[in-house]
């Protein structure tokens, strides 16, 4: 076995009891919290019942994936590296669900990039701007389109449903020719065949894969993405007939736009796309696996007659009601796969109420007809508690990351086949009554500020335009003011410092200067630059998250929960298993000696409290609005710090606000209305002078524009460039806006520069429907996973850009 397959696999061999004929639970020592860490996956006595797992995370246990794609986009490794370390990776995970006791292994669900770009790469749907010319697809165009290169920009990349991975948006239209163009799901699927794991290939469903596109750039908007529904299914015969002929016996299709709000159309499409491949599907067990939410009743209607299908997977966390249209009525002889583990958390499960909900289940459909499976893909989740040897005793007790999920799935297939292993769920019950009675769980004094904010609305005294006059006269900013959003490039150096002093290598005072040093150089650059509200470039944090849990009560944290956000960029969520509060102020040091160096305005950086909850592991004991109240009156705290301390410009990024947009339409307005709430706690205390930013990132703004603006802040900076400018169409259709707003000039996620009369371009094009005096220039978002190299060329494309138009403007006056 190779050393990174050696090194994937040990975790799982270090938490293997020494069974031979049981599933004993054996806690870590018996003086610690009942922990659920340590189980065999070999030899049972009994056939379990029949286990699933819809996905399983990409990166590896220490982000194996992320160093070799960065390597091999730097050009420091070679394609077979990369694919050696991707092939490594795949057979340990199927290995390890193997191992489990996993009947129903996902293969084709790990992605060098994104799994609907895969699906783009498979159908040969690439647009014309990356030369590609037929034949299979490779890295160059796969990744062009991803990142985009050094001629043309990538594709856009938005969020996946409601979470905080992102995917890139295919572009289609009529013109489009669809061809297989990549072999990779029969290549996996032969792959694992060869290592002995017979595994359910997953597609991306043909459906969901139209309603997850956009038109290209240059067709109608009214286009129908459904009509090529009859253009593309050719290629999934053909990968189909692929499958059946290497062996496959079962295909797992995910739909899950069948949890959007669906019209007749849009079902009865996916009517048509089973009908018309069941002649393909035909000697093969089909799997509709849905996630993320209730399967509304129309839906589930269309679902569960599609006759090609062999069973129907739901999320049973996320979409309770779901069992209420599974007792009204379950298609006889159909199997249902039960998603009763989280995968978009990292609790562990409540073992005893999900066999009393399987046991429910099996009373209808039949216990043969019956599978235990996760909610989701597991992407969405840490990789493997065994890497957190650090993490308090307790919280570790109360929680189950990826490789944990996957024991519990097949622990509760097994109990349902009878042979329950009372250990395992004595601890389990153990370890969930001792996160109920924890007393480091609940703080009255934070419950009860929270509970008395139910009596405003906080919004600040003076209207927007007022505020904006007063400001003015106190910044005294030019037309079309630039700015960045807040973080520049991390260095090697600059985490070497970080790593070091984290680990009490380097003093206190050594850590001070090199970060101090760093500020000061980030500064001298904006002023050369010219940009008018600097940042201090954020060299003192880790993630915007993360560093702002730190410093908060009520959060835990992992050296090793990695969770893939797009591409190659992971983050590290906190874990929010308490009430919330800010013992000490958290960024007014640094803010104030980022301020002392420069005569310009100085933005004061927070991450607001929506981001900070939809970027977390958030406690499922407690309502999301009431841990989100809690986390706006601590940043409360800490803007009405920054303002005492002489910072007249305050950040407050709320990046994830639409991230956690639910699902449903009906749903909406009580999610905005307090997630809006919580943003104006935060800084409804402030004087006039004192500008409110925010900013946000990737998503679909427009059908939330409305709840933006009852935000308050005098200025927004949002994505623009990847979206081919689709926020702006709101402005032409008429939404009045009248705070400042910067939508961002050009893609930092690409390495791609600029030009001045690209960046130029796309300002005249923003002050065709936006007042001069009201837009700023920035980028689309923070500078920290970028290069100096590409950084400083690229801002000073968009000053020049700026003052170009400044000039413009003046002469037109």
């Amino acid at each position: 076995m190779n050393q990174l397959s050696h090194h994937i696999l040990a975790p799982f061999r270090a938490i293997s009891l020494r069974l031979s004929h049981s599933t004993s639970f054996i806690a870590t020592n018996s003086h610690s919290p009942p922990s659920l860490l340590r189980f065999s996956f070999r030899s049972f006595s009994v056939r379990a019942m029949a286990s699933h797992i819809v996905g399983y995370p990409r990166m590896g246990p220490k982000r194996e994936l992320k160093f070799a794609l960065e390597s091999f986009w730097d050009g420091k490794s070679s394609a077979e590296d990369l694919q050696k370390v991707a092939a490594d990776l795949r057979s340990s995970i199927w290995k390890q669900m193997s191992d489990a006791g996993i009947k129903f292994i996902p293969s084709n669900t790990f992605s060098c990039y994104d799994q609907v770009l895969d699906t783009t790469a498979m159908l040969g749907a690439v647009p014309p701007r990356y030369g590609w010319n037929g034949g299979e697809i490779g890295f160059d165009v796969y990744f062009s389109m991803a990142r985009g290169n050094a001629s043309v920009p990538a594709m856009e990349m938005t969020k996946w449903f409601d979470t905080n991975y992102h995917y890139i948006v295919p572009e289609l239209g009529p013109e489009v020719n669809f061809s297989y163009a990549s072999h990779k799901a029969v290549n996996e699927y032969k792959e694992a065949k060869a290592l002995g794991v017979d595994t359910v290939p997953v597609l991306v469903g043909p459906v969901s894969y139209l309603l997850l596109s956009k038109p290209a750039k240059g067709v109608e908007k009214s286009f129908s993405l459904l009509s090529l529904i009859d253009k593309i299914l050719p290629v999934y015969q053909e990968v189909l007939a692929e499958l059946k002929a290497a062996g496959a016996s079962w295909i797992q299709f995910d739909e899950p736009k069948l949890v959007m709000d669906l019209g007749a159309l849009e079902l009865q499409a996916f009517t048509h796309a089973y009908s018309a491949l069941e002649g393909s599907l035909s000697g093969l067990n089909v799997l509709v696996e849905t996630y993320f939410a209730d399967v509304p009743v129309e839906a589930y209607k269309t679902l569960t007659s599609l006759k090609s299908v062999t069973g129907f997977g739901f999320d049973l966390v996320r979409g309770t009601k779901t069992l209420d249209l599974i007792k009204g009525g379950f298609p006889s002889g159909k199997y249902l796969f039960a998603g009763v583990v989280d995968g978009r958390n990292i609790w562990a499960n409540n073992l005893a109420s999900s066999l009393d909900t399987l046991k429910a289940l099996e009373g209808i459909v039949g216990k043969d007809k019956l599978v235990v499976s996760t909610s989701c893909s597991l992407l969405h989740t840490a990789v493997d508690l065994v890497n957190e040897p650090k993490l308090d005793k307790e919280i570790k007790s109360w929680l189950a990351f990826a490789a944990q999920k996957v024991v519990e799935v097949n622990a509760l297939a097994t109990a349902l086949a009878g042979q329950q292993d009372e250990a395992f769920f004595s601890a389990n019950a153990a370890a969930q009554a001792s996160r109920k009675s924890s007393p480091r769980v609940t703080n009255e004094t934070v419950q009860k500020a929270a509970a008395a904010l139910k009596g405003s609305d906080h919004r600040r005294a003076t209207n927007v335009s007022a505020r904006l006059d007063s400001q003015q006269k106190k910044l005294n900013l030019p037309i079309l003011p630039t700015t960045t959003i807040g973080s520049f490039p991390q260095t090697m150096d600059l985490r070497r410092v970080r790593r070091e002093y984290k680990a009490k290598k380097i003093s206190e005072q050594n850590y001070v200067e090199a970060i101090k040093e760093e500020i000061n150089k980030v500064v001298k650059i904006q002023e050369e630059l010219d940009i008018d509200v600097l940042v201090h470039g954020e060299p003192e944090r880790n993630d915007m998250v993360e560093y702002f849990g730190e410093q908060l009560s009520g959060f835990a944290f992992t050296a090793n929960g990695w969770v893939q956000s797009y591409g190659s960029r992971c983050v590290k969520p906190p874990i929010i298993y308490g009430d919330v509060s800010r013992p000490k102020a958290m960024t007014v040091f640094w803010s104030s000696m980022a301020q002392s160096m420069t005569k310009r305005p100085m933005k004061g950086m927070l991450t607001g409290p929506v981001t900070i909850l939809n970027w977390s592991f958030v406690r499922n004991d407690q309502p999301r609005f009431e841990t989100c109240y809690q986390i706006a009156l601590a940043i409360k705290d800490e803007v009405e710090d920054l303002e005492k301390a002489g910072i007249t410009v305050i950040q407050i990024d709320e990046a994830a606000l639409r991230e956690g947009l639910p699902l449903r339409k009906s749903e909406h307005s009580f999610y905005l209305n307090w997630a809006v709430h919580s943003f104006r706690i935060t800084n409804c205390g402030v004087e006039d002078t004192t500008q409110i930013h925010t900013h946000m990132c990737y998503s679909n703004f427009n059908d939330i524009i409305h709840s933006i603006i009852d935000m308050d802040a005098d200025v927004i900076t949002i994505e623009n460039s990847r979206s081919d400018e689709k926020l702006l169409s709101v402005f032409r259709e008429g939404v009045k806006y009248g705070a400042g707003i910067g939508p961002g000039v050009y893609d930092i996620h690409s390495p791609r520069i600029p030009s001045e009369e690209e960046i130029a371009d796309r300002i005249e094009k923003m002050l065709a429907v936006l007042e001069s005096n009201i837009l700023w220039v920035n980028p689309d978002c923070g500078l920290k996973t970028r290069k100096y190299a590409e950084v400083k060329p690229a801002l000073s494309n968009m000053v020049a850009a700026a003052k170009h138009l400044r000039t413009k403007l003046g002469s037109a006056q």
